[in-house]
């Protein structure tokens, strides 16, 4: 855990609580490890700071945190990430998995992290009206969302956080028919080869690459409504 002593830093603790510090309402987090496959580089350290982002997080009255991090071990609870759509570790997820991390969720997409947990918190996602009204009058189909990222890479929080409020903004009025999967490609390098992924962030709609880069919310909301099935 050496080798990240970077992350659990007083100067990260307080840019984490100052970032946070906007929450209004509690947040439910998971997070997904497996004890039983010694090779999962990341799980312990994504852990140990999913732990460092609940303590860094506002308290309610009761001094309780606001963001509250429950950890599945896939070793004993298979069934529970079936539930949520979970087969990779580790995987950090909101909203009934409908959001999520298939990958340590470190480096440039603590930006990302943090934003969403905020916006979660606050009822918010920041999407355009109009974006909002189609989302609840014509995307009703079922879309899956894969955003190839890197640590490194500084642009693609902003398209983690589009497709996670996409898919927010779905599960506010019960359809929860989006899945937004933000997959770090070196340790999915399966997942990174079948879509010949070259540059980050690639996007990804039902399996089918659609954006290399940012795309603008029109675009993407336009693309999710012609690859809805």
């Amino acid at each position: 855990m050496e080798e990240y002593a970077e992350l659990f830093t007083e100067d990260v603790k307080n840019a984490l609580q100052d970032a946070l510090k906007d929450m209004r309402n509690s947040v439910e987090g998971m997070v997904f490890i497996d004890s039983s496959n010694s090779n999962c580089q990341y799980c312990d350290v994504t852990v140990k700071f999913m732990d460092f982002v609940k303590q860094a997080a506002p308290k309610n009255k009761n001094g309780e945190s606001l963001l509250n991090i429950k950890v599945y071990d896939l070793a004993r609870e298979r069934e529970t990430a079936a539930k949520y759509g979970v087969s990779r570790v580790p995987t950090v997820a909101f909203l009934e998995g409908k959001i999520r991390w298939t990958g340590a969720p470190l480096g440039e997409e603590i930006r990302a992290l943090v934003e969403t947990i905020v916006r979660l918190s606050q009822g918010e996602s920041g999407l355009s009206p109009e974006t909002i009204s189609t989302i609840k009058e014509k995307l009703n189909g079922h879309i899956k969302v894969e955003v190839m990222v890197t640590p490194s890479c500084p642009y693609c929080p902003y398209a983690a956080l589009l497709s996670h409020m996409v898919a927010y903004e779905a599960c506010k009025i019960s359809k929860c028919n989006v899945v937004s999967d933000v997959v770090e490609s070196y340790e999915n390098p399966d997942i990174a080869e079948k879509y010949q992924v070259m540059s980050v962030p690639t996007v990804a709609i039902n399996e089918s690459v659609e954006f290399i880069g940012v795309p603008q919310e029109e675009n993407f909301l336009n693309t999710l409504l012609e690859k809805q099935s």
